[in-house]
């Protein structure tokens, strides 16, 4: 072949493998080597390209153009179920050839293909020479998540700049209604109102509710303290007049520069007729510029009302953008999420017990479902309820109504807080839940005994629990009890698995995906459900005591014997499913919205696709080792 055409060869080849990852990001020289060993091969519909029965492959494998099903060999129904396919820029085998084995799946073109071939003693230098490649071979998909997460920090540091910028306008930093008392008022109502609605200064307007004066904290000691001032005179005599006032249209910058230009840590915010609106204080401008975790923390802890912990639930979503934009992978943001709504609902419940006096009662909130793994997204309504100890002697029923009490006042103020009361009243405010010890392993050991369909769903729901606040050992007590049950009865645990399998990862044969009417899929229903769903069972089989998806694929991978990269494998699937979640959820949108799950595939870049199709076939594997364990 004449040397222009070759190159020209060698250059439509690297045009081609830079719009896919990892050539992407390979060094030149190692794509040059590339794109200079590898040849084109053409594959007609139905041909094979490799089998087990080749033997040790002799090439790598790049799809460049058509569509190439790869089926995991076996009993006819396992063989339909293991079917997958690959499109352009994807590679195959990675494992076997790195190992130099014969692969486990036989590769079929589904359509007429072209395929680049690269020799296999040239794929073992290039894993030698491209430190990029060579990640990529040995950490698949956690190569391909560590560049969909550089993406996504792009994309949100963006986005969170928009949302939290000194350029935002005063009048949405004001977030209640304006308090102020009239120029006559006696500097004691003043005080008191001050005092009675935690605020640190107090407005003076007249009439047509346009400000005039503003006395703060720091006016007391030298005003009215220190001189003695009679608090029945009027607040005009020691108010400071002309206060600085600022337009609601300004932006946060301009306030931050007047504050700065003048020594003062409030400015009286006013409407285009010059009515007060509110007040911005410093630290509303220094929360604005940057929403930190142990701030959040202290905002919660020393909340003492619903108002303040309103705040700090808003603070919460905020947090949650800040960290996806500054590149926090999916299992770290859950956590925070988790974390975050554990302490403010904590602080709700010590305030309610306290205003219901149960100090002293030994129990223990039990949180379920997602809360109940440390899965939390943005978009999670409620799922509670609560294990007690009802004293020998005691009334139960006293008891247990003044515990229904207090958790109808949790309840409510979790929901004021945007937290849904639950559409199926799963709350500690049921009676059905809020159950001593001995009740909750009664009504565990009925599903398990008897597990019809109804029994089943409750276990899905009700088995992923942990204790959020109370006394711990009651939950770990339930926890034993429930994994030494459920491994005694076969049937249940089976029959749980052939519930698992009742939802299939949405994979096509010819299409990548198999998408609802609107062209979308529901990542909750069809993605991280199929994860959760088997990892419960391996959990309760090989006695697991965590609730987390995460920790039980972990523990009881390792105890059942799966090997380490297979582990982590299901584990980086799952937690970019969980990535995609948060990404389709919105800070200004309610929980639990209908969209806030669901993905349109054909909008995501090749990357996001390429990695999700990865993650659903990685789900795909997992359900196969279940369906092999019980011969389902």
């Amino acid at each position: 072949m004449p040397a222009a055409a070759s190159e020209m060869l060698v250059g439509a080849s690297s045009d081609f493998l830079t719009r896919f990852s990892p050539f992407n990001r390979m060094e030149p020289e190692a794509l040059g080597f590339l794109a200079e060993r590898a040849t084109l091969a053409f594959h007609a519909r139905g041909s094979e390209i490799l089998t087990p029965e080749m033997g040790q492959p002799t090439h790598f494998h790049i799809v460049q153009r058509g569509k190439v099903q790869a089926r995991q060999l076996g009993p006819t129904s396992v063989t339909d179920y293991a079917a997958m396919t690959l499109g352009p820029g994807e590679c195959f085998p990675i494992g076997a050839i790195s190992a130099q084995r014969p692969s486990t799946n036989a590769y079929v073109a589904v359509e007429d293909s072209f395929v680049f071939q690269l020799p296999a003693e040239d794929f073992l230098k290039l894993m030698q020479m491209s430190p990029v490649f060579h990640v990529f071979c040995t950490q698949y998909i956690a190569s391909l998540l560590n560049q969909s997460r550089q993406q996504l920090q792009s994309t949100f540091a963006q986005r969170a700049a928009e949302q939290q910028t000194m350029t935002t306008p005063l009048g949405q930093l004001v977030k209640k209604e304006p308090i102020f008392v009239a120029p006559d008022s006696s500097i004691r109502a003043a005080l008191e109102k001050m005092s009675e609605m935690r605020i640190g200064c107090m407005v003076i307007a007249d009439a047509e509710h346009k400000p005039i004066g503003i006395l703060t904290q720091s006016d007391l000691l030298p005003r009215v303290v220190l001189p003695g001032i009679d608090l029945q005179r009027p607040i005009r005599d020691v108010m400071t007049a002309t206060p600085h006032v600022m337009s609601a249209s300004d932006s946060a910058y301009d306030a931050a520069l007047e504050m700065a230009t003048h020594g003062v840590r409030h400015l009286l915010v006013v409407d285009s007729e010059g009515r007060l609106k509110g007040v911005v204080s410093e630290r509303d401008l220094f929360t604005l510029q940057r929403i930190g975790l142990r701030q959040v923390r202290s905002s919660i802890e020393g909340a003492d009302d619903l108002e303040a912990l309103q705040r700090a639930s808003r603070d919460i979503r905020q947090l949650a953008l800040n960290l996806i934009a500054q590149g926090i992978g999916a299992e770290q943001l859950t956590q925070f999420i988790s974390a975050l709504n554990d302490a403010l609902t904590c602080r709700i419940i010590d305030l309610a017990r306290a205003r219901h006096e149960l100090y002293g009662i030994d129990y223990a909130w039990l949180a379920f479902g997602s809360e109940g793994r440390h899965e939390q997204t943005l978009s999670s309504d409620q799922d509670n309820g609560i294990i007690y100890v009802c004293p020998e002697g005691a009334d139960q029923d006293a008891l247990k109504n003044r515990l229904l009490a207090c958790a109808k006042e949790v309840n409510e103020n979790l929901a004021a807080c945007g937290f849904p009361l639950c559409k199926g009243n799963i709350m500690a405010s049921n009676p059905e839940l809020c159950l001593t010890l001995e009740e909750w392993k009664g009504r565990f050991g009925d599903w398990i005994r008897e597990p019809d369909p109804q029994a089943l769903l409750n276990a899905t729901i009700f088995f992923d629990y942990r204790v959020l606040c109370g006394n711990e050992r009651l939950g770990d007590q339930l926890r034993a009890w429930l994994n030494r049950t459920a491994k005694a009865y076969s049937n249940f645990l089976r029959l749980m698995a052939s519930n698992a399998l009742q939802v299939a990862p949405p994979l096509g044969r010819i299409r990548d995906f198999v998408v609802e009417e609107n062209g979308t899929i529901d990542l909750k229903k069809s993605g991280a459900r199929l994860f959760v769903d088997v990892a419960r069972i391996l959990a309760l089989r090989a006695d697991v005591a965590s609730s987390s998806t995460v920790q039980r694929l972990r523990q009881a991978g390792t105890r059942m014997g799966m090997p380490a990269e297979e582990i982590a494998a299901l584990i980086d699937g799952f937690h970019f499913i969980q990535l995609l979640r948060l990404r389709s959820q919105h800070l200004d949108t309610e929980h639990d919205a209908p969209g806030d799950n669901r993905i349109n595939p054909d909008a995501l870049n090749e990357l996001d696709r390429r990695i999700l199709k990865e993650a659903f076939r990685q789900a795909r594997k997992l359900q196969l080792r279940l369906k092999l364990d019980y011969q389902l």
